[in-house]
């Protein structure tokens, strides 16, 4: 193509009008949105369309899921629910070399099954966690990344609101990949915790000694009861044909409620207000990326940049692994400049053609791109659970970078294991009949 059709083909102006504010710090949503609008408008797409296209992409019954969840994660946030698991835990560990990191990685897992956002995990363990890691003689750098890496695990194991939005662009049952996730997330979080006790070997790092051996660890799983009962009573209903993963999402909520008033008593009429605040802001930040991204998914689809874009890819080689391996390393790329929410609706338009092209299972290939979402959580210069990690323990990014990249580099050692080997992935959902 020479330059001038080049500059002709809307394809191209999609791209540029997206990728050229996005690099000069643009927020996301209004790069997205403005790139569709221009190109609609320029070449005749049917500007009149887009503001159909623009809630049509929020009016969908699983997205209502998002809200709940986030309202349900910041209900037990406030409800110290939390603190009683990362009490529970620490005593579990006790003076095990890397105890506290350990812990910290399993709590994440543990936080995980409760909310679906890896900044608001950060948020949630990292500031109890961070300070207790780092009095009990941890390194600040490595705290903080063991955790804000580890809160990664949030959209990977079940509830995740990434998952949410990949059912909804792909048809795939959110029941089913909810079920996907488990094995997957604990894969993930064995492969940490060998890093962190690798780290914590070489520098000396220990636990806290347990406050009365067995009778501590039996005190403190008495006063968690409440809290470790969140995952069961949310994923126990999902799978046990209870309630749908939209009406988990509210029964979390009114669970939430009742043990931060009634049990704990730590939510009163100021914690519920700042508790909807806190919500609604969140949901709107999501739901406005989603409106944009759905947009520009379609304007790509009309313009043939998907079409083009899965077709440079095969162009390169017809090896599935080759092509899988490229796929990961542009996920790679756009998680350093795109948050998750965009990732799924900008990326998987795009990676659709490929998946069937190979033959891949949508199920399967949904829990490997959100691994890679996660890893973009972590990597500058978007890096959100870093950003989160430093506002706590008042570090740089490039501080926090360096202790960081043994971390990934184990995440990205899982994904290989989990490329490799898909009935690992796949293994529980048809075990539970959802395949």
């Amino acid at each position: 193509m020479n330059m001038s059709a080049l500059f002709r083909d809307p394809a191209f102006w999609a791209v540029t009008l997206f990728v050229v504010p996005l690099l000069l710090r643009v927020p996301i949503a209004m790069a997205l949105g403005c790139a569709s609008i221009a190109v609609a408008y320029f070449w005749n797409l049917g500007i009149d369309m887009t503001s159909y296209n623009f809630f049509a992409s929020i009016v969908k019954y699983p997205l209502l899921a998002i809200p709940f969840f986030i309202l349900a994660g910041n209900i037990m946030d406030k409800a110290s629910i939390a603190d009683k698991i990362i009490v529970f835990i620490k005593e579990l560990v006790g003076e095990l070399t890397g105890g506290l990191a350990i812990a910290a990685i399993g709590v994440a897992v543990f936080w995980g099954a409760v909310s679906g956002s890896t900044a608001a995990t950060v948020a949630a363990i990292g500031v109890i966690l961070i300070p207790g890691m780092v009095q009990a003689g941890y390194d600040k750098p490595f705290a903080t990344a063991v955790v804000s890496v580890a809160s990664g695990l949030a959209i990977i194991i079940p509830p995740s609101i990434t998952f949410i939005l990949y059912s909804v662009i792909t048809g795939v049952s959110v029941k089913t990949i909810f079920a996907a996730g488990f094995l997957p997330g604990f894969v993930i979080a064995a492969f940490l915790m060998v890093s962190a006790y690798i780290t914590s070997k070489k520098r000396g790092y220990h636990g806290e000694p347990r406050s009365n051996g067995l009778k501590g660890i039996l005190v403190a799983a008495k006063d968690a009861f409440w809290a470790l009962m969140t995952p069961v009573v949310i994923l126990g209903g999902i799978y046990g044909g209870v309630f749908t993963p939209t009406e988990a999402a509210a029964v979390a909520c009114f669970y939430g409620l009742f043990v931060g008033t009634v049990i704990y008593r730590r939510i009163g009429w100021k914690e519920l207000y700042d508790v909807l605040l806190e919500t609604v802001n969140a949901t709107a930040t999501v739901m406005i990326v989603c409106t944009t991204a759905g947009l520009y998914s379609w304007i790509g689809s009309t313009v043939g940049l998907i079409e083009k874009a899965s077709g440079l890819l095969l162009g390169v080689s017809s090896n599935e692994y080759v092509i899988l391996f490229m796929i990961y390393f542009i996920l790679f790329i756009g998680g350093m400049l795109l948050d998750g929410v965009s990732m799924v609706y900008v990326f998987m338009p795009i990676l659709m053609p490929l998946m069937k092209q190979f033959h891949w299972d949508p199920v399967w290939f949904g829990v490997m791109v959100t691994i890679m979402v996660a890893v973009g959580t972590i990597t500058p210069p978007v890096a959100m659970n870093l950003y989160v990690g430093c506002r706590i323990s008042g570090l740089t990014i490039e501080e926090l970078t360096p202790p960081v990249i043994p971390l990934m580099l184990a995440t990205l050692l899982a994904l290989v294991v989990l490329t490799a080997f898909p009935s690992i992935t796949l293994v529980l959902p048809r075990y539970l009949g959802f395949m």
